[in-house]
């Protein structure tokens, strides 16, 4: 079994933050019903190229594809009545509701936290914003890139001050915000079991920013003073960062802890190191951090990564190649976690996207289908709603809800 068997999510989310939350329920065993507006879907379905092709020359985006294998899908226009009827049945039925949009947006429609929690006491809410509910800036729209910048991310990515400001590639603050708010819809549910009732779990990308930066707050509230950019160094212990070697390929070591610190030098064919008293312990080798590092890379120049990757490892001193995501993906550790999974499209065939990070003794986690198409799953979630047949064809002919093998015309006629 699952371990969420049972439960139902309504995911009214789109783009990255809150798919990223609903994929890890449903990697978890919810059933998860995307409700996309009527008439284009999820904006990310517009995210190409790339796209997957299949045998009949249908595409689908790969990034709506690798952010909602899993889910169930179901097309609504919530400006009509009859979407937010549909909306109603299903929330009837369900357990979660999960939304990313800007704060007032489901209220102006009557589905905000407040009128919910009237209809529905036992529903978990989760709403994802850039900014969060409350605040100066809860009217503000949010994007990573904004986030990045405003919670300090961007001043601390990069190789030195005064260059430009660098955004990490990964949409950052929208992941963490989704398995921010998965956490937080997971700890309402444990909680609901208790008392029946439900909570409103809200987060942002704004505060999923800041808790990446645990290390600089920590410096900054301790020195008054803001740290910067430090390449792929860290900010509080050394060596602990990329080194160039003889081939060209860069690697990463991790011999800030003392007992590493000194394998490392032994490793590097240079024991008096060790005892320089620049680098004797580790607040020694912050202070001198740039001789440290020049000394270190005339040192790995020496000799190529994989032959320092095998001395390295089998001293049990960490470290690893800098990858690009294609050796990422192609990694056999990657693939034996099974964190490059194939699933079925019903118009594209067989595609491949990430697996679940999350493992677990004796339960199923991960994708249990592909994709869907932009309200694929349309009529038979409405019939298990209770909406009969003519209700349904009344429904596709008011375009109030969307379904791609039966178009409004049809259903009607």
């Amino acid at each position: 079994m699952s371990l969420l068997e049972g439960i139902r999510v309504v995911d009214l989310t789109h783009v990255m933050a809150g798919p990223t939350c609903t994929q890890l329920l449903a990697d978890l065993g919810a059933e998860v019903i995307k409700v996309e507006r009527l008439p284009d879907g999820d904006d990310s379905r517009r995210a190409v190229p790339p796209t997957w092709r299949g045998p009949t020359g249908a595409e689908e985006s790969a990034a709506f594809c690798t952010m909602n294998r899993g889910k169930r899908g179901l097309a609504l226009d919530l400006k009509k009545e009859g979407g937010r009827l549909v909306l109603g049945r299903l929330l009837d039925r369900a357990d979660v509701l999960v939304e990313n949009y800007r704060v007032g947006t489901l209220e102006r429609l009557g589905l905000g936290w407040a009128q919910v929690r009237e209809r529905w006491p036992a529903l978990v809410y989760c709403a994802i914003t850039g900014f969060g509910r409350t605040g100066p800036y809860a009217d503000k729209g949010g994007f990573d890139l904004v986030a990045q910048a405003m919670s300090g991310i961007m001043s601390i990515t990069g190789t030195r001050r005064g260059e430009p400001p660098v955004k990490c590639g990964p949409p950052l603050t929208d992941i963490g915000a989704g398995m921010l708010a998965a956490v937080g819809v997971l700890a309402a549910l444990v909680e609901r079991a208790r008392t029946g009732r439900g909570r409103l779990v809200e987060t942002s990308l704004f505060e999923a920013g800041i808790v990446f930066t645990y290390w600089q707050s920590a410096i900054a509230l301790a020195t008054g003073t803001a740290p910067g950019p430090l390449g792929s160094a860290h900010p509080l212990s050394a060596p602990y960062e990329a080194f160039p070697t003889a081939d060209g390929r860069w690697i990463v070591v991790g011999g800030a802890n003392q007992a590493n610190w000194r394998r490392l030098c032994a490793i590097l064919d240079a024991p008096t190191l060790a005892d320089d008293p620049r680098f004797s312990t580790n607040a020694d080798r912050m202070r001198n951090l740039e001789a440290l590092r020049a000394i270190l890379s005339d040192l790995f120049r020496r000799r190529p990564a994989g032959e320092w990757l095998a001395r390295l490892d089998a001293a049990g001193v960490p470290a690893g190649p800098v990858n690009d995501v294609l050796e990422m993906l192609a990694d056999p550790q990657t693939r034996a976690r099974k964190m490059v999974v194939e699933v079925e499209h019903s118009s594209v065939g067989r595609v491949r996207a990430l697996g679940c990070p999350i493992k677990v003794e004796g339960a199923e986690t991960g994708p249990r289908k592909g994709p869907p198409r932009l309200g694929e799953d349309t009529v038979a979630i409405l019939a298990e709603c209770g909406f009969s047949e003519p209700e349904i064809a009344a429904l596709l002919a008011e375009g109030a809800v969307g379904a791609p093998d039966r178009p409004a015309a049809q259903a009607a006629g």
